[in-house]
């Protein structure tokens, strides 16, 4: 079942072949004059060296490490996440969801694809997707065996419909064996899927093998 944040209307920005219209716009814009490429070459820099999943990560670990943060940013997104230097565009209207050993929570923008920028950096492509889209609705036991992730039958799954009003981060279960670990190392656990809810942190021995690559 899909879940409705109860504070805001389900509105979307519709956005219907998304990349196509980006293309062009950004072609005529730089050939009216109006852009320069290397102002728009900056924008993506940006993107994708300063505002991405790494800044969510730091969100997470701090979560992970200072329980008082972890029950504002439970209480009161928004403020939490810019108290870290995140906020923005795309990232106003924040909500929390904590998973739990109960409960997983998974995000989804079923009519285009509203993302927390700031936190998460742009979406990746199959979060955009017709099938994305409506598997996750339909199938998300499904859609998460297809991200190589299996819950115990016992544990819920909650779809969160993410909106124009309502940008949604999950907040995964912090790795056993991490105890004594500082913020900074953890951070390098969490995952972009971990925090839409597709995915889950690494654990310490996948980090340990990703290190020894």
């Amino acid at each position: 079942m899909i879940e409705p944040h109860p504070e805001h209307p389900h509105e979307h920005s519709h956005l219907s072949d998304m990349d196509v219209r980006v293309r062009a716009l950004e072609s005529l814009l730089i050939h009216k004059g109006y852009v320069e490429p290397a102002a728009l070459e900056r924008i993506i820099e940006t993107y994708e060296s300063e505002v991405g999943p790494h800044n969510g990560a730091r969100v997470v670990a701090r979560a992970w490490t200072d329980p008082a943060y972890r029950d504002w940013l439970l209480r009161d997104a928004t403020a939490a996440i810019a108290d870290m230097g995140y906020s923005g565009r795309q990232g106003e209207h924040m909500v929390a969801l904590a998973n739990t050993d109960q409960e997983h929570n998974m995000v989804v923008c079923t009519l285009c694809s509203c993302y927390p920028w700031p936190v998460l950096g742009l979406p990746p492509v199959w979060y955009k997707s017709a099938p994305y889209r409506s598997r996750a609705v339909m199938d998300p036991r499904g859609v998460l065996q297809d991200f190589k992730v299996t819950l115990p039958p016992s544990t819920r799954i909650r779809v969160w419909d993410s909106t124009a009003e309502v940008r949604y981060l999950v907040l995964p279960l912090r790795p056993a064996q991490t105890d004594g670990w500082s913020a900074d190392q953890l951070a390098r656990l969490v995952t972009r899927d971990s925090m839409i809810g597709t995915g889950l942190p690494l654990n310490p021995q996948d980090l340990a093998r990703e290190t020894s690559v």
